[in-house]
């Protein structure tokens, strides 16, 4: 036996017996530690957990809160008009309900509850396009109701259903405010539910973990057993986690079974010899890397130098050195990523509104201007339309870097610092630079951006029709902030488009109290009261003989607030607030109780024209409404013509045309209004669904030259080979009517008829035809006699 061996057999039992004793003590030292460490986590645990639960309350609160100041609430509370609370209103309601939530996902209701237990409104963010509220809500609305409480919320768990949060909520109808006590019965309940499902997931991952369910209760709980925890998670709601005894057992077992494999490991290694080496060799390397990482995660670093370890310790230190370099490299990419535009490679929305904010910082902190420039593509959708999303996207592409190398050139020619390009939607974008106005910088950029349309904007070899319309604003001259800023010169943008596009506008004040007149106007059609303020007035057609066939009627309004506010002013922002169905159904139902005194003036088959809002089509109810006004005022629907603007023809969608065969079917005319003001086509002619053409008075005036008598009959001839029947707008002269009769015109309308004129004025006009007609049938035979 070799004097190695013989060392090994006397030391090998001392150093294992030794360490077995060791590992002895260390186990019934270490698993009280083990129980109490566990312990403190379990009670942590459940701490998060109330955190969690609490917090979902907190949101549930805020999202009532929300809704009561955001104005959507208010709005549909105070809509006396039912039908249009259910559809324009309801519709705004849920659409604020989704924008307060930042999962597009999370289950959340909404109801609204008028005592003693009726509900006016319930909508909830689910799959169930017809759910209803549940029996739950509605006794948790119960008994709110038959409490003195103005406030409350509940966690409501019943089996059958995923757990809820409800908070019901008394608000008084006209200060939106909590309500005293004893005008409780007069005051709305404004409920929410949400799914807590953070709360939930936690439940379910602690109860999996743990092997055990945790018990809720509205009675105070008690620890049970040495590894129990409980939580409080409301004044009046407790939870509580007893994990499964084979829980504590395993973590004991695993505590054994490391100790016996640190023993033996530890008996084959002198004391001296492993911490010499392991300090020597693993525990310094290691040390320093950890130093040298915690140095870059708090940032006193910017990234881990090269090291020269040999061995594991110094491959470590490479590949955790490679990693952070990806990592960093990643991230750069990734935030780089989210901060451009996917289509077009520039700057995107949120990126201009970080660095915009950040550059009006820098301007109010070195006191000089900034000047943004807000570009709309005019015509991109009808381009898109008609063709396609692959010309649409290059244009947008071909844009964005014909106007990256304008701002480039600026920046350049005028030593300004760099410029902000982005694009801020589909075919809006911005650019921000650091220039004060009148240096000629923003004209010049602005001329360079717009000579890009001076004869269609060429991509692919192609020129297409499109234009720019520019609006620009000034920091600090025209706004404070950047809300301010992009509001204001978008306001200019659209001063632009109404300038005849392709042009640009400077923020003015004029331009505001342009903006203030619409506030106003908005103010006042959701307050008005149709029946006195609105009245119609009616506007003769007639055949080449002269003969009264039809009217159309038009809407006017007197506002006592605003005075007298032209369709033009009111109709575009009834239609973009969602106040147009307010306007139509009055305009329909009246226009269709004075139908009858029209018959007496012109006769029965007299054709009633009703222009309606083109977006009115894109709802279920319209075909509904004309037919109950016709049926109520006993009105024949093929006397009834429905007229729609022609750029409305154009994007012509599914819904809007079943409401129009619906219309059609049961006797309804439909006319096309307006033709020739927007992208007029053939293909338009042949396939809308119309009885009637109406020529926009602007292609009157066009046409009605004798050098275009030839495009006119054209046009007219391919009207009738479609079964169309033409009306000529805008006649106003002797001139006029008699090259539209010779191109084969139909019917007539314009001021050398008749102006629009209420019904009395009508009548008289009516009457005064009768008298020269009678006159022209005396004076005849006296012409033929002297003849």
């Amino acid at each position: 036996m070799t004097l190695g061996k013989r060392a090994l057999s006397l030391i090998f039992p001392v150093v294992l017996a030794g360490y077995v004793l060791a590992a002895s003590l260390i186990y019934y030292v270490q698993s009280s530690s083990v129980i109490g460490l566990e312990r403190a986590r379990l009670w942590q645990q459940m701490g998060l957990l109330t955190a969690v639960f609490q917090n979902e309350v907190t949101q549930n609160r805020s999202l009532i809160y929300s809704l009561v100041e955001g104005g959507a609430v208010r709005l549909f509370v105070n809509e006396p008009d039912a039908a249009y609370r259910s559809n324009a209103l309801g519709v705004r309601l849920q659409q604020s309900i989704t924008s307060l939530s930042d999962d597009g996902k999370k289950f959340i209701s909404v109801a609204i509850v008028r005592p003693p237990l009726t509900v006016d409104y319930y909508y909830e963010n689910s799959d169930d396009p017809f759910a209803e509220i549940t029996p739950q809500q509605i006794e948790h609305a119960r008994q709110m109701i038959a409490s003195p409480r103005l406030s409350s919320w509940s966690y409501l768990d019943v089996s059958g259903i995923e757990p809820l949060i409800v908070h019901s909520e008394f608000i008084d109808p006209l200060t939106f405010n909590r309500p005293v006590a004893s005008a409780k019965n007069g005051a709305i309940l404004v409920q929410t539910a949400v799914r807590p499902k953070l709360f939930l997931d936690m439940k379910r991952a602690l109860e999996k973990e743990y092997g055990a369910q945790i018990e809720i209760g509205r009675h105070q709980l008690l620890a049970q057993g040495a590894l129990s925890a409980t939580a409080t998670l409301s004044p009046s709601l407790f939870a509580r986690l007893t994990p499964d005894p084979a829980f504590l057992d395993n973590r004991l077992w695993t505590l054994k079974s490391l100790l016996a494999v640190g023993a033996i490991a530890l008996s084959l290694c002198t004391i001296a010899l492993v911490l010499g080496l392991v300090r020597r060799y693993i525990t310094n390397p290691i040390a320093s890397l950890d130093r040298q990482l915690t140095d870059v995660m708090t940032g006193n670093r910017s990234a881990l130098p090269e090291m020269n370890e040999a061995g594991e310790i110094g491959r470590l230190s490479a590949n955790v050195k490679r990693l952070h370099d990806h990592s960093k490299q990643s991230f750069d990419l990734v935030q780089n990523a989210s901060w451009t535009d996917t289509l077009t490679g520039i700057s995107n929305r949120e990126y201009f509104n970080i660095r915009s904010t950040q550059i009006l910082e820098e301007a109010e902190a070195e006191d000089i201007g900034c000047t943004l420039l807000f570009i709309d593509v005019d015509n991109f959708k009808f381009v898109n339309d008609k063709h396609g999303h692959k010309i649409g996207d290059e244009l947008l592409k071909t844009l964005a870097a014909r106007i990256s190398a304008i701002v480039a050139r600026a920046v350049s020619e005028r030593g300004l610092p760099d410029g902000l390009f982005a694009r801020l939607s589909g075919d809006e974008f911005a650019i921000m630079l650091r220039c004060q106005p009148g240096s000629g910088t923003i004209t010049e950029t602005s001329n360079r951006i717009l000579a890009l349309f001076g004869e269609g904007f060429e991509v692919l070899d192609k020129a297409y029709p499109v234009t720019a319309s520019i609006g620009i604003a000034v920091y600090p001259e025209d706004a404070r902030t950047l809300p301010e800023l992009v509001a204001n010169a978008d306001a200019a943008m659209y001063q632009a488009k109404s300038q005849g596009k392709n042009g640009s506008a400077r923020y003015s004040r004029s331009l505001h109290e342009k903006r203030n007149r619409q506030r106003r106007i908005e103010e006042e059609l959701r307050v008005l009261d149709p029946d006195r303020e609105f009245h119609l007035v009616y506007m003769p057609i007639v055949d080449g003989h002269g003969k009264v066939i039809g009217c159309e009627a038009l809407l006017r309004w007197n506002s006592p607030v605003l005075g007298r506010v032209t369709p033009d002013e009111f109709i575009p922002i009834a239609e973009t607030t969602g106040l147009f169905s307010k306007i139509d159904w009055w305009v329909i139902d009246r226009a269709m109780g004075e139908y009858a005194q029209i018959k007496k003036l012109f006769g029965a088959e007299t054709i009633l024209c009703i222009n309606i809002s083109s977006a009115e089509l894109y709802t279920k109810s319209i075909s509904d409404h004309f037919c109950d006004c016709a049926d109520r005022h006993g009105v024949d629907a093929r006397h009834i013509e429905i007229e729609l603007t022609e750029t409305f023809a154009v994007k012509l969608g599914e819904q809007s045309r079943r409401n129009i065969e619906i219309l059609r079917s049961r006797g309804f005319r439909i006319s096309i209004d307006d033709f020739g003001a927007g992208y007029t086509s053939v293909q338009q002619i042949i396939e809308y669904p119309a009885e009637t053409i109406k020529l926009d008075r602007e292609l009157v005036e066009s046409l009605t030259r004798s050098a275009a008598l030839p495009t006119l009959r054209a046009l007219v001839a391919l009207c009738h080979a479609q079964d169309m029947s033409v009306i000529a707008e805008g006649v106003d002269t002797t001139e006029k009517m008699g090259l539209l009769a010779a191109a084969g015109c139909d019917f007539y309308q314009g001021y050398l008829i008749c102006q629009p004129q209420p019904l009395e004025d009508l009548g008289i006009w009516a009457m005064q035809r009768l008298v020269e007609k009678a006159r022209e049938v005396v004076k005849s035979p006296e012409r033929r006699a002297r003849a």
